[in-house]
């Protein structure tokens, strides 16, 4: 069975430096690939290039030229310093964002900017002592041995397929994808599980049991309010610096160390909410129900609303089912997904009658047919557990 982890690394400094210039590299590869095509494009759209003239590069054909003849030019010698399989993964990812434009999936794809970059360098197992787990250090291709900030998490001595370096704010962290053995579970035998997912609530079980929204607690508050403090001081100084014209080393430097500090408090808030999500599965799985059932949240829908757009950006929906899944299919247990516009908060549970002017301001569902007064988000999660009409995930 294949299994994902990721874990922070302490490279030394000279291990910084390179693992920097790689990323530096695949990104400027990346970003050479997007404006090549584009052109092609452009003059594909004014029509100077037909149907049958070549108007867009694979990325085959364009690591071909960078092996070639690009990496061989003596202005473009330190493209060898990244590795070849890495230099390749960057162009193949460029391919497939211009494939998922094509295909309507995506919009046009953007150049990668070194302050923002998403950029991991990728590694696969090539020799034998590649990607080898010790419970301190980890091997990777070409950079060495790295010490590990957790030890005990990777599993010792598992065959790993492949890895990504990638870098956050000041942080390293390595992904990797090891073949383990899977775990055999008992089975589950407990009461099956309704979950309603909202904003004013995290989530809302069957049983009667309640996960906040993290976003509301006096922790979050203060690192949003400390962020936002830092984002103000950061677009005085970029001001500042437009008005001013200033070009001093110090002027940037004093800039860069408040990008930093953004990036962090970004970086710290994305940890929390990931760590949080991670707790609510791991107690909703070792419930061990019977079956679990959630329903098809429309996320982008949700997203238009400007009101709550934020507040429901923050609750990570997606990745919550995302993780659950994974979850669940690991235990052996049956996740069932409900069709979104199933009336879960509208229908009562006692008589079954749905109450279609009920308003998102309404946190009380009082059922004009039964007499029936139940929480809304209680009597959802009661909906989606007894549901006939459902899919498997």
């Amino acid at each position: 069975m294949l299994k994902s982890y990721k874990t922070e690394i302490l490279p030394t400094a000279e291990q910084q430096d390179k693992i920097c210039r790689s990323m530096g590299i695949c990104r400027w590869l990346y970003n050479e690939y997007i404006a090549r095509n584009k052109r092609l494009y452009r003059l594909y759209q004014r029509g100077y290039l037909d149907e049958h003239q070549k108007h867009f590069i694979s990325a085959m054909d364009f690591d071909k030229f960078v092996n070639h003849h690009l990496k061989n030019r003596e202005e473009r010698i330190w493209i060898n310093e990244c590795g070849s399989k890495a230099r390749k993964k960057a162009i193949t990812d460029a391919e497939t964002a211009f494939k998922k434009f094509f295909k309507g999936q995506a919009g046009f794809p953007k150049f990668k900017k070194r302050n923002r970059q998403s950029v991991g360098i990728y590694f696969p197992k090539n020799n034998k002592g590649d990607w080898t787990i010790e419970r301190h250090r980890l091997q990777i291709p070409t950079i060495g041995k790295v010490k590990l900030k957790e030890y005990g998490y990777l599993p010792v001595g598992a065959v790993v397929k492949n890895g990504v370096v990638s870098q956050k704010a000041d942080r390293y962290y390595v992904s990797i994808v090891v073949d383990i053995q899977p775990k055999h579970y008992a089975g589950s035998t407990g009461e099956a599980l309704g979950i309603d997912l909202g904003v004013k609530d995290f989530a809302i079980l069957s049983d009667g049991a309640k996960y906040k929204n993290i976003s509301k607690i006096t922790a979050i508050r203060q690192l949003k309010k400390h962020l936002r403090r830092e984002q103000r001081r950061l677009s005085r100084k970029l001001e500042n610096k437009k008005k001013r014209g200033e070009k001093s080393a110090t002027h940037f430097a004093n800039i860069s160390k408040n990008v930093l500090k953004v990036q962090k408090l970004h970086q710290r808030l994305a940890s929390i909410r990931t760590n949080y999500t991670n707790q609510v599965i791991n107690e909703i799985v070792k419930r061990e129900p019977s079956y679990i059932t959630i329903e098809d949240l429309n996320v982008k829908g949700m997203m238009k609303n400007h009101h709550l757009a934020k507040a429901v950006a923050e609750c990570k929906f997606y990745e919550f089912r995302t993780k659950l899944t994974a979850k669940c299919h690991e235990h052996g247990i049956e996740l069932r997904v409900v069709d979104r516009f199933y009336p879960s908060s509208k229908t009562c549970h006692e008589c079954g009658y749905i109450k279609h002017d009920l308003k998102l301001s309404d946190r009380e569902y009082i059922c004009p047919k039964c007499g029936n007064t139940i929480d809304r988000d209680y009597q959802a999660a009661l909906n989606l557990r007894d549901v006939k009409e459902y899919e498997v995930a």
